[in-house]
């Protein structure tokens, strides 16, 4: 069986305990591979490579630094197909979507931020009068921790790598112990493209062993993560008394507000796609959908009637739209919340069952669901599911909308439609989350600040924002002699 190595000093390794986890593939309940089990001593091994690496690294040429990261992307792209049957396979998620998303955006994590360290500046201020000029340096923090989820591996995984390594940080990284092949795949593409040993050191294993290793390091300066809320909690509270720096995206639950006005067509398609994207397995997936009272009852037949449509099924198969949720932990999990919801009085409007897929019998798969509720504070309505299930509700008024989408713990993401500009401009400010998407979903632009408010993190990842948080602020005060 494939082991899973830890990839340290520029090199894969076997955990020092000799410790191993089994690694499942989702469409058929089967073990396929042995992941590395490391503990801190592992992680002690990676911190003391990034460590050794880091001097050389940080003063690295900001077009050296850049070159390696932009071999990095182009060599994704070239494994394009390889990366994407690791990440279907890994994840239960339709090879489609990792063909099409997935992988092409771990790519462009590397050329952005290959780019963007191009153009990142620093402030100068003269004091006029006072013969005096400020400069900010931004240097890099040094050992950096980067943690990332289960439902997108590589996308998140390179999200906070690249930005780490382009600031001239080393990194010590912790894929999840769920999906941890594309990340022990890029060990590989790194070493090929010239990024220098130590730089990169990933280190598989548990949240409790390797995780928390990671976090708990003296000498390991900051922590992004991206994860569950209660993780988040668990993080900040070890972090904070060792006075890292902390980036946390966290938990979403998130609102899709639709007006009778919008364009309903683009409207029922697009709700379509961000209510089971990725088998609902998105922090960005509208789980809550509230419709205007006049078109309420045209929508939910339709809506019912398109989510029918939908194919739950192997993942490898072109026609498939929904794969197998991430394990069978997770899969019960779901399905725990689908029948609170009728003990809770909502009403089941489709799917709800688990699907037979011929010849892949244990998989977890689940059909997407959609339930109706009538109490807006119903916990399905307040927690986060994280699956292929949506709930529906009527509102009449534009305040009682804006009131329901903001009743929640969480504010990472929020969706509009509508073509009143007024009205737009009223919700968009009024909505308790980092990003609103008006008219769409899930359209992203590197450039701009991504993370939420509330229970949904700290924090602000992507563009100049990543590249300031893996960096240090030094002001140098200068005084000169002026002309007498």
């Amino acid at each position: 069986m494939q082991k899973i190595l830890n990839y340290i000093n520029g090199e894969y390794i076997e955990p020092l305990s000799m410790s191993w986890l089994d690694n499942y593939n989702p469409s058929n309940g089967e073990a396929y591979s042995l992941i590395a089990d490391s503990n801190s001593d592992d992680v002690e091994k990676a911190y003391q490579a990034a460590k050794e690496a880091f001097p050389k690294w940080s003063n690295t040429t900001i077009e050296e630094r850049s070159r390696i990261l932009i071999k990095i992307a182009d060599l994704i792209e070239d494994n394009l197909e390889s990366l994407a049957k690791a990440e279907a396979k890994d994840n239960g998620k339709p090879l489609s979507l990792a063909l099409a998303v997935d992988i092409p955006r771990g790519s462009a994590n590397f050329r952005f931020f290959g780019n963007a360290i191009t153009q990142f500046a620093s402030e100068a201020h003269e004091s006029v009068g006072l013969n005096t000029i400020n400069y900010t340096l931004r240097q890099p923090i040094g050992v950096v921790g980067c943690i990332s989820p289960w439902n997108l591996p590589l996308y998140l995984f390179t999200w906070k790598i690249a930005p780490a390594i382009a600031a001239g940080n080393t990194v010590v990284a912790k894929p999840s112990e769920i999906t941890p092949m594309t990340a022990f795949l890029l060990g590989e593409i790194c070493t090929e493209a010239g990024l220098p040993k130590g730089v990169l050191n990933i280190v598989h294993g548990t949240g409790p062993s390797a995780g928390q290793a990671i976090v708990a390091h003296p000498g390991i300066k900051a922590i992004s993560f991206t994860g569950g809320t209660k993780t988040g909690e668990h993080i900040a509270r070890a972090a904070a008394p060792m006075f890292k720096k902390l980036s946390l995206e966290l938990g979403g639950k998130n609102p899709n507000i639709i007006f009778a006005d919008c364009n309903y067509e683009d409207m029922l398609k697009e709700t379509l796609r961000s209510s089971y994207a990725n088998q609902g397995q998105i922090c960005l997936c509208g789980s809550r959908i509230y419709v205007e009272k006049s078109i309420y009852g045209k929508f939910k037949n339709d809506f019912v009637s398109e989510v029918k449509k939908l194919k739950v099924g192997n993942p490898f198969d072109e026609d498939t739209n929904l794969g197998a949720l991430v394990s069978k932990p997770h899969l019960e999990k779901v399905e725990s919340y689908i029948q609170l919801a009728e003990k809770e009085g909502g009403k089941i409007l489709c799917g709800g069952k688990r699907v037979t897929v011929k010849g892949l019998e244990n998989g977890y798969y689940l059909e997407p669901t959609v339930i109706e509720v009538y109490d807006n504070n119903c916990r399905v309505n307040q927690e986060e599911i994280f699956g292929p299930v949506v709930t529906i509700m009527p509102f009449e008024k534009e305040e009682e909308a804006l009131e329901m989408a903001n009743s929640v713990k969480y504010g990472l993401s929020a969706t509009l439609w509508t073509n009143d500009l007024n009205r737009t401009m009223r919700i968009s400010k009024g909505l308790e989350s980092g990003i609103v998407w008006v008219n769409t979903w899930l359209k992203r632009d590197l450039r701009t600040p991504f993370g939420g408010m509330k229970a949904s993190g700290v924090g602000r990842e992507g563009g100049f924002e990543a590249l300031k948080f893996f960096t240090e602020q030094k002001n140098v005060c200068i005084k000169y002699q002026g002309f007498d």
